[in-house]
Order: C-alpha cells, then sequence, then structure tokens
C-alpha cells in the first residue's frame, strides 16, 4: 500500500510538471513578444504611456455640424471652378473657428473629405461629401464668402451659418435663364469683333443667333442628364453648321469668325484656371482631373466641329463654304480707321468678360470689375502683339496682369478674385486657332493642322498659368506666420485670405 502510494503520486507529479514546463516556456515567448509592442513593462495598465490627448472639442453632435458646414461650403466652391487649395484652406478656417484646431482636409475632383483629430485615446471623427453637380452661380459663391468671412471673424454661430448657407444653396438663379441666354449671345457677338468682324455687321448677329441656339439646346439636352461629351458635340455641330449656312447663302464671306466666336463661348465654361492652379499649387489628382475633363469636352467640341465641316464639305464643296483664316489675324478687330483700332478692342474685350459674368449669374459689381478686368486682357494683349511677340506669350502677360490687378480689387471690393480671373480669360481663348487647325485638317487634309492645334493648347494652358502668377504676387509679404500659413500662403481665389492660425507643432 506505501510502495503503491508514492507511485501513485509520482505518475500524477509527473504528469503535471510536464506542462507546466511547457506551459511557462509559452508564457515566456507571449510576455516578451508583447512588451516589444507594447514598449512598456508588462505591470502597466493599458493607456497610461504614450498617450497623446486630442484638442478640446464641442460635443460631438457640434462636431459632425460644424464639419458638414465646412463639406458644403466647399461643395459650393469646388461647383464653381475654385481650386483643391482653396477648398482645403477655407475648410480649414470654418473648423478652426469653432473650435476644431485639428482637421485635416482631403480635397479631389469628385469629393471633399474632412477628419478631426482626437488624440491616440479615441477614433478621428471622419466625413466626405461627392460633389455632383458643377454649374456657375457666381451670385452663390459670392454670397457663400462672405459667409465664411463671417465664420472666420466670429460673427455667426455653427447653427446660424448652416442654416444661411442652406438658404443660400436652395435660392434660385438671381435672374430668369433666358438672361443668361442672351448674355451668352452678347459674348459671341463681341468675340466676333474682338476677333477680326468689326467691319462686316452680320457677322456678330449670326454668331449671337448661333450661340443662343446652342444654349437653348444644350439647355434641353443637359435636362435629360445627356454626358458633356455629347453635349459639347451637339453644340459645336450646330454652331458651325449655322456659320457654314450662312457662308452658303451669301450673309457671310467666311465662316471662321462666327466658328471661332462660338468655340470661346463653349470653352469659357471649362475650368482652364482652376486645372492650373491644381497643378501649381500641388493637387496633382484634382488637377489630373480637371485637365481629363477639359480634354474629353475639348474632344466632343473638336468632333462636332469635324463632323460639321465634314459633311458641309461633302454636301455643298469645299469652295462653297469658305476657307479658314489666318493666325496673325487673331484679336485684331477690322475697323476702318486704324486709331480707333485699340478702343474697340478694349470695348469688345469688356463686353465679352461682362457678358460670361452675366451669363454665369455673377452681382452687378463683381460683373463691372470682370468688364474692366476684359478690357485690361484684350488691350495688353493687343499691345504685345503690334510686334513680333509669340501669341502664347502675349497671352500668359495679359492674363498675368488681369490675375495681379484683379486679386488687388478683389481684396479692396471682398469679392471673389475666382471671378474676375476667369472672366478677364475669356476674350484670349483660342477659339480662331482652333477652329484654323480643324479646318486644315478636316477640310485641307494638311498634317500642319496639328502643329496649330498643339498651339491653340499651348495658349490655354498660358493663360491658366498667366493668371495663377498674377494672383500669386499679389500676396503680401507675411513675416511670424506658422507653417501651416505659410504652406497655403500661394495663389488664393477663393476663400479667406487668412484662414486659420493654427500652426503645424
Amino acid at each position: 500500500m506505501n510502495a503503491d502510494a508514492p507511485g501513485e503520486s509520482q505518475e500524477p507529479g509527473t504528469a503535471k510538471r510536464a506542462p507546466k514546463q511547457g506551459g511557462r516556456t509559452g508564457v515566456g515567448i507571449t510576455q516578451r513578444a508583447r512588451g516589444v509592442l507594447r514598449r512598456r513593462e508588462s505591470t502597466e495598465t493599458a493607456g497610461t504611456r504614450h498617450v497623446v490627448f486630442g484638442p478640446e472639442l464641442p460635443d460631438e453632435s457640434t462636431v459632425h455640424l460644424v464639419m458638414d458646414l465646412g463639406l458644403r461650403i466647399g461643395e459650393v466652391q469646388m461647383a464653381s471652378g475654385a481650386g483643391a487649395s482653396d477648398v482645403s484652406a477655407t475648410i480649414t478656417g470654418v473648423t478652426n473657428a469653432y473650435g476644431m484646431p485639428h482637421c485635416e482636409v482631403d480635397v479631389i475632383y469628385t469629393s471633399v473629405t474632412v477628419s478631426c483629430y482626437r488624440g491616440t485615446e479615441f477614433l478621428p471623427i471622419t466625413s466626405m461629401r461627392v460633389v455632383r453637380n458643377r454649374s456657375l452661380d457666381y451670385t452663390r459663391l459670392a454670397e457663400v464668402e462672405d459667409l465664411v468671412r463671417r465664420i472666420t471673424d466670429g460673427g455667426i454661430s455653427a447653427s446660424d451659418a448652416y442654416a444661411e448657407l442652406d438658404r443660400i444653396t436652395t435660392a434660385p438663379h438671381p435672374f430668369p435663364r433666358w438672361v443668361a441666354t442672351l448674355a451668352w449671345a452678347g459674348m459671341a457677338a463681341s468675340l466676333s469683333v474682338l476677333l477680326g468682324g468689326g467691319a462686316s455687321p452680320m457677322l456678330p448677329l449670326v454668331a449671337a443667333t448661333a450661340t443662343a441656339m446652342v444654349d437653348r439646346v444644350g439647355r434641353l439636352l443637359n435636362q435629360r442628364a445627356l454626358p458633356p461629351f455629347f453635349q459639347q458635340t451637339v453644340g459645336g455641330a450646330i454652331a458651325t453648321s449655322i456659320a457654314l449656312a450662312s457662308v452658303a447663302t451669301g450673309l457671310l464671306a467666311n465662316a471662321a469668325l462666327a466658328v471661332a466666336a462660338n468655340i470661346i463661348v463653349l470653352l469659357s465654361g471649362m475650368t482652364v484656371v482652376g486645372s492650373m492652379q491644381d497643378a501649381i499649387t500641388g493637387y496633382n489628382v484634382t488637377a489630373a482631373g480637371r485637365i481629363a475633363e477639359l480634354a474629353l469636352t475639348s474632344a466632343g467640341l473638336i468632333s462636332g466641329v469635324v463632323l460639321a465641316l465634314y459633311s458641309a464639305t461633302r454636301i455643298l464643296g469645299a469652295d462653297t463654304i469658305g476657307g479658314g483664316i489666318e493666325l496673325q489675324d487673331i484679336g485684331s478687330a477690322q475697323i476702318g480707321y486704324p486709331v480707333l483700332q485699340l478702343p474697340v478692342q478694349a470695348i469688345a474685350g469688356a463686353s465679352t468678360s461682362a457678358c460670361f459674368a452675366l451669363a454665369s449669374y455673377s452681382p452687378p459689381r463683381p460683373l463691372v470689375v470682370a468688364g474692366a478686368g476684359g478690357a485690361v486682357a484684350a488691350s495688353v494683349y493687343a499691345v504685345m502683339t503690334l510686334g513680333t511677340l509669340s501669341t502664347i506669350l502675349a497671352s500668359a502677360v495679359a492674363t498675368t496682369v488681369v490675375g495681379f490687378l484683379g486679386g488687388i480689387i478683389a481684396r479692396r471690393l471682398r469679392i471673389p478674385a475666382l471671378v474676375i480671373a476667369v472672366s478677364g480669360v475669356a476674350p484670349l481663348l483660342p477659339g480662331l486657332s482652333t477652329y484654323r487647325g480643324l479646318y486644315e485638317l478636316s477640310v485641307q487634309g494638311d498634317p500642319a493642322g496639328m502643329s496649330t492645334l498643339m498651339l491653340a493648347a499651348a495658349t490655354g494652358l498660358a493663360l491658366g498659368a498667366g493668371v495663377v502668377l498674377g494672383e500669386y504676387l499679389t500676396q503680401p509679404v507675411r513675416t511670424r506666420l506658422g507653417r501651416l500659413e505659410r504652406r497655403m500662403a500661394g495663389p488664393r481665389m477663393s476663400g479667406p485670405l487668412r484662414p486659420t492660425r493654427r500652426r503645424l507643432d
């Protein structure tokens, strides 16, 4: 019995020691692994070491309200063609004004994302808004900018600002749609004079009629959700067909200026300035998206023009529809008295920019300033091209002057600089060189048309870069600014000049 007892106790003891040793080995490896991952002693409780506490924030419902307010403001800016840097700086300023100093903003072409940092112990609050509708309404943009100034100055609560923004975004356009149609028609008539048609009274009339018809048809197609590519194709085909029919019936001697004026009208709504601003300020994804849209809609316009030219050539013959026009005649109003040429250029440029601003529902004060910007752009361009200066360089210099003067005046009068910049570019868009290149390719079969189209593309890039450079030159010399402010001190065309005082430590 005694011999059996130790034997019985030994076997269980042996059976227990083997797992115990293995268990100790396993526990030691686990503890060492946890120590490497946590970088702290095993006796410390979780959350007591390497903790970064976030800023003191309002209650969570207010945080969500402020983030949605900033996102909706950014959506209005993006829909109006503002640059991604402007949108990012504006949203940062809005969230900072309501006690949320550590918000990160990510802007791409189709969406805006805001994330509120709350330290290492809490998850960040993130919200996103998709930008679906893109339509020019400068009255809405001006009212939103005035609201942003009140927010950053601390003059309105978050709930009141949200209600005011809802009123702005749901309000109808300031005047009927037919007024915008007449403005587009007036822009085409002014462009036909600016491009060299001052001696023919029928040319402005034909250009205005074609543009009005394109606008009404485009509105019907837009209501049926036809993609912009096909809208541009239809618009280019209609405008070119009307101009060619006028030549065939003897109303016009040449269709080039009428088609070129309509091409500029169709190109004017594209985000040339915004895409160049995004590329220059480092928002490459948004810039790529805008440039891709610009290229696609331009391709649709080119397709419509080429289709009309090819069809008219086959039906009527190349001699019946008239020819192209030399590129040296770009921006040269043909007036009987040479001494009046420069004043007529300035008046036509002012009318072009003012009509574009009116068609984009601009308020009265920005509309007047936009007209002045167009007069300056057309005058500087005319003076620069009197000699042998390249049209690309002349376009860049003219828009740089517009961007510089427009930036200063916009801050003095508290109006969006974007309205002046985009409107001032309109008289110099390369519509005539675009038509000339298409005519050479489709009618004459001349490969030199590709170089002409490249000239048009280079001119468009020069226009956008010139405006951004001019706006950059208006920035004051700043001292004692935080790193975030210095980073945001680039070209600003929308939103407050100094959106926030937060430092990146």
